[in-house]
């Protein structure tokens, strides 16, 4: 059990971030549950990187650019995997319902999906800017993600194939509460919990309009909700209602 509960933790780290650390990407059967059940930590682990080059590179750099350079790391810690999802997703709503996933699936970006992750990167940057409570990074990163492990356990997988099918069907009532102890205990440490019911209504008006227009998720609609998840709780941190 703690090889699987291990092999879990790695995989989660793979699928997340860039961060090479012994790479496993063959989704044996028997880990898949852990991997979805170590997201929001491997969210922690990434917040916690941004707040700590934040601070070290604040001593040197105009509050801007320190800004810009985080959402840089940003983007490189996760490979660009939540915005992928995220321009599929938007390509994908501005098509008929039965087209959706045929333009989801194409590899090219279209128009609209390059506009709008233009635009979310603009938008994130300017609340990087004005961010004051840099230190919940960790904690935003780490909801954002325990977001999408309650959309794997509680919502319909569209895709009865491929990885996100074999992670709901691994992913236990367990593991769920596990990670929920998680997430409850950081958000105590960080005395935060104003900031979870937001992620939480986030996670829950997501789910929402997706089950209303496709009834399910997919892998590109985990990484769009990420995202909108994210910029939520900016908006939330930069108002400083805590």
């Amino acid at each position: 059990m703690m090889a699987s509960v291990f092999k879990g933790l790695v995989l989660a780290i793979n699928m997340l971030t860039a961060i090479p650390f012994f790479k496993v990407h063959t989704f044996d059967r028997g880990i898949n549950g852990y991997a979805v059940m170590f997201y929001p930590l491997v969210g922690l682990i990434l917040g916690a990187l941004l707040y700590l080059f934040y601070t070290i590179a604040g001593m040197f750099f105009p509050q801007a650019h320190v800004a810009v350079m985080v959402l840089v790391l940003w983007v490189m810690l996760t490979g660009a995997l939540h915005l992928d999802g995220f321009a599929d997703t938007v390509d994908g709503l501005y098509v008929s319902k039965e087209r959706a996933f045929a333009v989801m699936k194409d590899p090219n970006i279209g128009a609209m999906g390059m506009i709008f992750t233009a635009l979310l990167l603009l938008l994130k940057v300017s609340l990087l800017i004005h961010l004051e409570h840099v230190e919940l990074l960790p904690l935003l990163l780490m909801l954002s993600r325990y977001n999408a492990l309650l959309w794997i356990r509680f919502y319909p997988y569209l895709s009865t194939n491929g990885i996100g099918s074999l992670a709901k069907q691994e992913f236990t009532t367990t593991q769920l509460m596990i990670s929920s102890v998680m997430v409850l205990v950081c958000v105590t440490l960080f005395q935060s919990w104003v900031v979870w019911l937001a992620s939480f209504l986030a996670a829950w008006l997501t789910a929402l309009f997706f089950m209303r227009r496709y009834g399910g998720f997919s892998g590109d609609i985990y990484g769009f909700g990420i995202e909108m998840s994210e910029i939520v709780l900016l908006h939330l941190l930069v108002l400083s209602v805590l």
